[in-house]
């Protein structure tokens, strides 16, 4: 009885699927060029983001939970940032269309 089972479960085809990876956005991915920020992790009130182009930048700060802290706007390379609480952050800076995502540990 044993051998019986084991000839019927051997003969049972094994079936793959696939599927075709789909892009639903088919921009190329454009990220900002010569992208620093400084100091990470933050111990004072500022940070300081540069870009090779250092134009108008759109900062958005969100926390762990993916709320907006901090939004703003910087002609300068100076973000202030006295406001946050000491944590984890996802800074989003936008400048002429392009955007970047980086960690920021406020400490």
């Amino acid at each position: 009885m044993k051998k019986l089972y084991f000839v019927i479960l051997m003969a049972l085809p094994i079936l793959t699927y696939g599927q075709e990876l789909v892009s639903i956005n088919n921009e190329p991915i454009q990220e900002l060029k010569g992208f620093k920020m400084y100091p990470n992790p933050a111990y004072g009130d500022e940070v300081y983001i540069t870009t090779e182009s250092n134009g108008s930048k759109d900062i958005k700060i969100y926390d762990v939970f993916g709320e907006v802290v901090l939004t703003d706007r910087i002609n300068t390379n100076t973000l202030d940032i006295s406001r946050l609480v000491p944590g984890v952050y996802v800074l989003q800076v936008t400048e002429d269309k392009k955007t970047m995502t980086r960690k920021l540990v406020v400490k």
